[in-house]
């Protein structure tokens, strides 16, 4: 009996499995207050029954990827913290740019976030958090997406139209009951955002928060790249958004001028 050839599925399994081993490590990656999830805990929320998950868990810890605590849960391991060290020190715009985001923090008393594209979403790449008690609950390293935020939406307004269709048909699900979700409204904001110079996320991504930013350009004259004010609606009032946005815009083209753009 010969074996039937289109039935040889190698390496379309071991593709599967590393995407799944992946999936774990993506939905650890949620896990905001260190206790891990329980291994059925992981089985719902991956979908994925519990033997399998158990032959991807075990090399994952081995490696130290994923970390099984005392209580038998799972965790991130420390080797995803190295990783994102090295992935950092990598990046120009983090290690070199550390002092703008001080010097805004410190002009607006308000949390400062820099971030990268990653459309549909954007990714936190550093953080300087208010001084005051209320702040932004942040981490680098989080994706939020591109639509609702100011930061997303900054880099948006000048980006190619084709990536701006592409956002728009992976969708523009509401965050907020004030979040943009009309292909047409996008499309609005993002002109504004270029007449304006800077953008608004207005209680649009989270409950209680108003954000400000302004893309910043590389020597190309791309943004990539953007950074952003950010604080509860109490303290970043509509008069704070309007002396907010002259000092964002200076952040983000003193950057600018550092990467080489001719801004």
């Amino acid at each position: 009996m010969t074996r039937d050839p289109s039935r040889a599925q190698g390496p379309r399994n071991n593709s599967a499995s590393l995407r799944r081993a992946l999936s774990i490590l993506l939905q650890l990656g949620l896990d905001t207050d260190g206790v891990g999830f329980s291994l059925v805990e992981l089985s719902a929320k991956l979908s994925m029954n519990k033997s399998t998950l158990l032959r991807l868990l075990q090399p994952l810890v081995e490696m130290r990827f994923v970390e099984q605590l005392p209580s038998g849960h799972y965790r991130l391991g420390w080797r995803n913290a190295h990783l994102g060290q090295v992935y950092l020190a990598g990046v120009d715009l983090h290690r070199t740019m550390r002092d703008v985001l001080q010097r805004l923090a410190t002009q607006t008393s308000e949390t400062v976030h820099l971030a990268i594209a990653d459309f549909p979403s954007i990714v936190y790449v550093d953080k300087v958090d208010s001084p005051h008690p209320i702040r932004m609950f942040s981490r680098i390293g989080n994706q939020q997406p591109a639509h609702s935020t100011s930061l997303g939406k900054a880099m948006l307004a000048h980006a190619p139209a084709d990536t701006v269709q592409m956002v728009v048909l992976h969708g523009l699900p509401a965050r907020t009951r004030q979040t943009i979700t009309t292909a047409e409204g996008l499309r609005a904001e993002l002109a504004a955002i270029r007449q304006r110079g800077y953008s608004i996320d207005d209680i649009e991504n989270e409950e209680g928060i108003r954000c400000v930013a302004a893309p910043i350009f590389d020597v190309s004259g791309a943004s990539s790249s953007g950074i952003s004010v950010s604080g509860p609606v109490e303290r970043v009032t509509p008069e704070k958004v309007a002396e907010f946005g002259p000092l964002v815009i200076a952040a983000a083209n003193d950057i600018s001028r550092r990467l080489g753009a001719k801004r």
